[in-house]
């Protein structure tokens, strides 16, 4: 069991580093949740699936009893809109709705932290990129279509 402490560690580790590189691009771009939050959020949904996974070992070794160690990760999915919800605000004044990107952001951070915390490392960090790339390629054509739009205007 020790090893597979150690592989724990390292599965909670690795999704605090991607969802951490994730909020220090949202920090970054001063948004409603930063570093701590993605951060927070990818460490506590790794932690939530291994626990899922892992931690009745004793209870499903039991005669007639079943684990569902899915049902741990579908409530994280669940849960975290109430977190997401909090970023998003709504400026009567601009007729706009503001944070929806971040909301999305710790959405799949804590997608990215379920995968960690299941050992789909691989996986985990292709999403980290796409993530990325993804806000990158929005801020990218969000300022052409800015200066496109003042140019006009």
């Amino acid at each position: 069991m020790m090893d597979m402490s150690w592989e724990f560690v390292l599965r909670i580790f690795v999704a605090a580093i991607l969802g951490g590189v994730i909020g220090l691009e949202r920090e970054y771009r001063a948004k409603e949740a930063g570093f701590r939050t993605h951060f927070l959020v990818a460490l506590g949904s790794a932690l939530f699936m291994i626990v899922s996974a892992y931690g009745f070992e004793d209870v499903v070794s039991l005669p007639g009893h079943r684990l569902d160690v899915s049902r741990v990760a579908a409530q994280v999915v669940s849960g975290i809109g109430f977190i997401g919800a909090g970023t998003i605000i709504f400026h009567k004044s601009e007729n706009a709705v503001r944070g929806l990107t971040t909301a999305a952001g710790v959405w799949v951070v804590a997608a990215i932290g379920l995968a960690c915390g299941g050992g789909m490392y691989v996986l985990a960090i292709a999403a980290t990129i796409l993530v990325l790339a993804g806000l990158e390629a929005f801020n990218y054509f969000l300022h052409k279509f800015d200066k496109h739009r003042v140019d006009k205007g």
